[in-house]
């Protein structure tokens, strides 16, 4: 969790990454292990979700996220051929739970908007799953007019995100303030 009490105030736009910064991943991932879990219990009709389930929460917990995946099918001895659809839920999956903002991160949004600034998503990553995280968000009504960025897009079209988000906003990049993991830029 950031600690949000050395974030400057004078800021007019204030880009916020999502991971871990408006709601802990985990939250995201642990949800998507869970349907994956009972997708490959049903096409392989074993009784395996539950434990597969608790497998895939230790691997990630202990070596990341980056593993889950090759652990899980030499554990469970499932084919590669579901790599596919692990990718497919990760990045579009219905999660059965919403995601909830950080408290601290509602009380800044609350002051932010009381201050008149703006709220916006400047996020990393495939476009496709954060937009599906951002859809699964309890936003208590925090996201009216909040507009969403993506790095990844904007480097691709060689466009430098800090100054096309000012110049959008009719800002300057003194304005803004990127609020990311334990970071701000």
């Amino acid at each position: 969790m950031i600690d949000f009490s050395h974030i400057p105030q004078n800021k007019k736009l204030f880009l916020f990454e999502i991971d871990d910064v408006l709601f802990p991943k985990k939250d995201y991932l642990l949800q998507i292990y869970y349907l994956f879990a009972q997708f490959v219990e049903f096409t392989e009709a074993r009784p395996i979700a539950s434990e597969m389930i608790e497998f895939m929460k230790e691997t990630y917990l202990e070596l990341g996220e980056e593993v889950v995946y090759s652990k899980t099918a030499e554990k469970f001895n499932f084919s590669n051929n579901y790599h596919e659809n692990f990718e497919r839920l990760m990045a579009n999956g219905h999660l059965p739970l919403k995601l909830f903002l950080y408290n601290e991160i509602k009380l800044l949004f609350a002051s932010i908007i009381e201050r008149g600034a703006n709220i916006a998503i400047l996020t990393k990553g495939n476009p496709v799953l954060q937009l599906n995280k951002l859809k699964h968000m309890d936003w208590q009504g925090f996201d009216k007019n909040v507009k969403i960025y993506f790095i990844d897009e904007l480097n691709f079209r060689n466009i430098e995100p800090f100054s096309y988000i000012a110049s959008e906003n009719h800002l300057t990049e003194s304005d803004l303030i990127f609020i990311e993991d334990n970071l701000s830029k």
